[in-house]
């Protein structure tokens, strides 16, 4: 295997799903007169169950939430999230990636049934050829199995290619896999420790692909 391979993260990555998850939860927990403080959420970011917020949540009150909230939250969520859209720089890097043959998979540890209607909303799927997450039976990161498979699913090595994240979590999962990684903060992560990634950016559409995977590639020189 020795061609390379673009590889993105969701949550946060391609979509700022993460405010409008943060935002529904912190406005569930005022209704219940607590607040949601935003380092407790952060912890949860790029991966799962460090922090459940509904736990949290109905262990401070001693009871459990009506499940009515829960659905009014859902929806609040789902409200606040059709007003974003893609996140800067991601099509364009579709559209680089396509021109230039290189393929592309997601790696999430969302469940598939989330990511793959939101690609489906977006109008997204034809640019990913395998989506790997955390129901392919594969860890969650900051586990770097989930990248590790969708570059075997590709057909490419890992050293050459190139990763897009967002979060601490899922920088150390792209890293630990091997791929040159590029962090891409927003809202939640921009005050986060992402120096573990080999390039960090406001957006994507501060560099192109095809210079990110010749720094990949020289990288991979440099090392044989």
């Amino acid at each position: 295997m020795s061609r390379a391979c673009l590889i993105l993260d969701f949550d946060g990555t391609i979509l700022d799903t993460e405010d409008s998850l943060y935002r529904s939860w912190a406005e569930l927990w005022a209704d219940h007169g607590h607040q949601l403080e935003r380092a407790d959420w952060q912890h949860n970011i790029g991966t799962e169950d460090v922090f459940d917020p509904l736990v949290e949540l109905e262990s401070r009150l001693g009871r459990t939430i009506d499940p009515d909230a829960q659905e009014r939250r859902r929806a609040r969520r789902d409200e606040i999230q059709a007003a974003e859209a893609v996140r800067p720089g991601v099509l364009l890097w579709l559209d680089q990636a396509r021109r230039a043959g290189i393929p592309v998979g997601i790696a999430s540890s969302s469940s598939f049934g989330w990511v793959d209607g939101q690609l489906g909303r977006l109008g997204l799927r034809e640019f990913f050829s395998c989506v790997v997450c955390r129901d392919d039976h594969v860890p969650v990161k900051p586990a770097p199995t989930s990248y590790v498979v969708a570059c075997q699913r590709l057909g490419s090595d890992p050293g050459r290619s190139v990763a897009v994240e967002d979060s601490p979590h899922g920088v150390t999962a792209a890293v630990t896999a091997g791929l040159f990684t590029v962090a891409v903060p927003h809202a939640l992560t921009s005050d986060l420790d992402l120096s573990a990634a080999d390039l960090i950016v406001p957006s994507l559409d501060h560099i192109s692909l095809p210079d990110v995977v010749k720094r990949a590639a020289g990288r991979g020189t440099d090392m044989a």
